[in-house]
């Protein structure tokens, strides 16, 4: 009975993890400062750089500003996404009829698994909670990162093709089809859709503009912004396409090697968490009797109590520091 109460705590105690990190995670991370420092850069900036340009330069100027401005918008408004979306994204063909079926099979599948396992009702409930509303969400979240990460790693390839098929001659309506009959997945679907949408009559900009909305990564954002800048103020597009793929190149590179400099990091974060749980349980498998008054006395369920929490909040801020935003 008391190892029922520990495991509904620990339930309990994950839950409520999960609900302050979804709201303090915005202000520990700095996004909200980061916005409003943007906007105060920006306000005296743009006052000052109309002074002494000509009425052409301007014109064009605010151009560019407005697009920038319109896709910072889009990119706020990503931050709550939709199911349908986040389905979309994820690349599964599932509906939302489809979501909410998969949940509650999996609500009920925990559910009625913990309550033959244990017996306990509390400890089913809460089983059948995060059955339902957790690990249906993690799956689809899992789906979605690894389909960016998939696509930010091949998308560079398709801005070369597009590159080398403009400077030949090539229109770019054709370098784009290319891309989408011959690239990876899962950019040669996003292309394809690009290709679709065009033909329905949309303008070619405000099509692979869209990309960023089935596909919310920075490389898809940068690519609406210069075709978009493009359409409006003009340029060499091959140019701004062979600048935009070594950029994204770079940032590949600097995200390997991010990775590698921060593996040391997250590797004794992972031993600094495990260890008192190791050490925990080689305690209880030599010497049982030593440690198993932390859940037969009432002052060891309230030791118990303070060392998750405590563990909690130190592997919150291990996570923190070691979380490199890239």
């Amino acid at each position: 009975m008391n190892i029922q109460l520990i495991a509904i705590f620990f339930l309990c105690l994950v839950m409520l993890g999960g609900v302050v990190y979804v709201f303090l995670d915005p202000i520990l991370s700095g996004e909200k400062k980061a916005e409003k420092r943007k906007q105060a850069i920006q306000g005296p900036n743009r006052a000052a750089r109309r002074v002494g340009t000509g009425a052409a330069e301007v014109s064009k100027r605010e151009q560019v500003l407005a697009s920038l401005k319109e896709l910072d918008d889009k990119k706020a408004k990503s931050k709550s996404i939709p199911l349908g979306l986040r389905i979309e994204q994820s690349g599964l063909t599932w509906t939302k009829q489809t979501f909410y079926i998969v949940s509650v099979v999996s609500a009920v599948a925990c559910g009625i698994g913990v309550f033959l396992g244990t017996g306990h009702p509390i400890v089913s409930a809460v089983a059948l909670l995060i059955g339902g509303f957790g690990l249906p969400r993690f799956y689809l979240n899992h789906r979605r990162k690894k389909r960016l990460a998939a696509f930010a790693n091949e998308f560079p390839n398709a801005l070369d093709v597009i590159n080398r098929g403009v400077k030949a001659g090539l229109p770019l309506n054709d370098c784009i089809r290319v891309i989408a009959n011959e690239a990876a997945e899962p950019v040669r679907s996003e292309f394809r859709t690009v290709v679709e949408t065009q033909a329905m009559g949309m303008s070619m900009a405000e099509a692979v503009t869209k990309i960023y909305d089935r596909m919310p990564c920075a490389e898809a954002n940068f690519f609406g912004i210069v075709l978009t800048i493009q359409q409006k103020a003009g340029g060499n597009l091959a140019e701004a396409l062979g600048n935009l793929s070594r950029v994204l190149r770079d940032r590949k590179k600097m995200r390997a090697k991010i990775k590698a400099v921060s593996t040391e990091a997250k590797a004794s974060a992972m031993i600094i968490g495990s260890l008192p749980i190791v050490v925990m349980a080689l305690v209880y498998f030599t010497t049982p009797k030593y440690i198993s008054l932390l859940w037969e006395l009432n002052t060891g369920h309230i030791l118990l109590a303070i060392s998750a929490i405590w563990m909690s909040l130190g592997i919150f801020v291990m996570k923190k520091m070691i979380n490199f935003d890239f």
